[in-house]
């Protein structure tokens, strides 16, 4: 008899919705207090989630969820890049 695989569930940081992992984008801040986009999910570091939408990053920056989930202030440069990464993504 198969058991039914669990699906891992995150919260997105700008709609605050419950989706799987696997709909989601994370970003990382590294040990070096770096922050990145993890494609993989896998990096070490300290992540919070987001949806494919351009629309979630702007909720995120908006209510400073990213920064509350990295325990970390964000400078203005990252959430550009992190912006022209989700529009390279979403083409």
């Amino acid at each position: 008899m198969k058991t039914k695989s669990k699906i891992p569930m995150r919260q997105c940081t700008g709609c605050r919705e419950m989706k799987s992992k696997k709909e989601m984008i994370r970003v990382l801040k590294t040990t070096e207090d770096e922050i990145v986009l993890d494609t993989t999910g896998k990096k070490n570091g300290r992540g919070a989630y987001l949806c494919f939408s351009r629309d979630c990053l702007e909720k995120a920056m908006k209510n400073h969820g990213l920064e509350r989930s990295l325990k970390a202030g964000i400078p203005d440069e990252v959430y550009e890049r992190l912006k022209k990464e989700l529009e390279d993504i979403e083409k």
